[in-house]
């Protein structure tokens, strides 16, 4: 039996009403399959794990939440798109009407949409999972440019329908 010391830990939990998107998506289940288009009405929420400063935050929660808005806020009503999917070409161009398109195409299907309503992501598929890691990693940038650090560990959870959730996380180097 060892004498070792407790260790506190510290966590905070980000939940925030505002933290939902609508969008619309679609993925490829296999190299021959794509699922029709469909949407969702996303929940995003957010775990920060790390040692609390003098002032005894982990990390300011204002901070925290406007970011995790303004990430959720540029996915709303939107068509969610991979661009690093091989089985999908996705092109923007002008449209015969004057206004930019994105075309996707998967074998014999092909769609169209208009491109101010889409984000492409540098995703290979537009599943919970991938866009878990993908607000991740936006949201340690967007903390990076206002000054704060990666703390012990971040973690993301998003949500396409209540008991079906999707979990990324990132910790600090040791």
């Amino acid at each position: 039996m060892t004498d070792r010391a407790p260790v506190d830990h510290y966590q905070i939990q980000l939940r925030k009403a505002v933290h939902v998107f609508c969008a619309g998506h679609f993925i490829t289940l296999a190299d021959d399959l794509c699922e029709p288009v469909h949407g969702h009405n996303w929940t995003v929420g957010v775990d920060v794990e790390g040692c609390p400063d003098p002032h005894g935050m982990v990390i300011d929660f204002i901070a925290l939440r406007d970011a995790v808005t303004a990430i959720v806020a540029g996915l709303d009503h939107k068509m969610l798109l991979p661009t690093a999917n091989r089985f999908l070409a996705v092109e923007t161009a002008m449209g015969p009407l004057g206004g930019a398109e994105v075309t996707v195409r998967f074998a014999d299907r092909r769609w169209v949409f208009p491109a101010p309503e889409c984000v492409l992501l540098p995703v290979a598929n537009t599943t919970a999972e991938w866009l878990a890691g993908w607000i991740g990693g936006r949201l340690l940038e967007s903390l990076a440019a206002g000054g704060t650090p990666l703390p012990g560990a971040v973690r993301v959870t998003v949500d396409e329908c209540l008991g079906q959730s999707a979990v990324w996380e990132r910790r600090a180097a040791p």
